[in-house]
């Protein structure tokens, strides 16, 4: 998976500042650094659009973060095709522009591409699944026209649209 690296990520609020647990989270992806991973993690994790001060403390608990840093990380992620923002009275409230879940196929869709022998990618892929990941990959391929496209990140309804 040529430049994509993995790292884990999860808050541990009663661990102190900074410990790191659990939950994966791609970082150094194609241009989203560290602290962009975190921060898409946080809006991800959301389950509404979120302002700056908000996600500037949550994090705030977990480490030393000035809020400027958080407001200039969403803005270059929203100038990067990440984030949408809409104004909120004075503030912006920010939200992915796509799912985890859609992130997550493009990488995989990404890697498959780099490979020089598709089939042979694939099967290394699927034998390293465990049964329960093999049968959902199963349901899903029995599932014609099921592609969750148009889908908000998150909160399962279309983009623009209603919930």
């Amino acid at each position: 998976m040529n430049g994509y690296f993995f790292r884990v990520w999860t808050w541990a609020a009663s661990a102190g500042a900074g410990r790191q647990v659990g939950r994966v989270e791609a970082a150094g992806v194609r241009g989203l650094g560290e602290l962009e991973a975190v921060v898409m993690d946080r809006l991800w994790s959301a389950s509404q659009p979120q302002t700056v001060r908000a996600v500037y403390e949550e994090l705030l608990v977990h480490r030393r973060i000035a809020y400027t840093t958080v407001m200039t990380v969403m803005d270059n992620l929203r100038r990067k095709g990440w984030l949408r923002r809409s104004l909120d009275g004075r503030a912006y409230l920010y939200e992915p522009v796509r799912s985890r879940e859609v992130h997550s196929a493009e990488v995989m869709g990404e890697a498959l591409a780099d490979s020089t022998d598709r089939a042979v990618t694939l099967m290394h892929f699927v034998e390293h699944m465990s049964p329960a990941e093999a049968r959902l990959l199963r349901d899903a391929l029995a599932q014609p026209g099921r592609s969750g496209r148009g889908q908000t990140p998150g909160r399962g309804r279309a983009v623009g649209g209603a919930a």
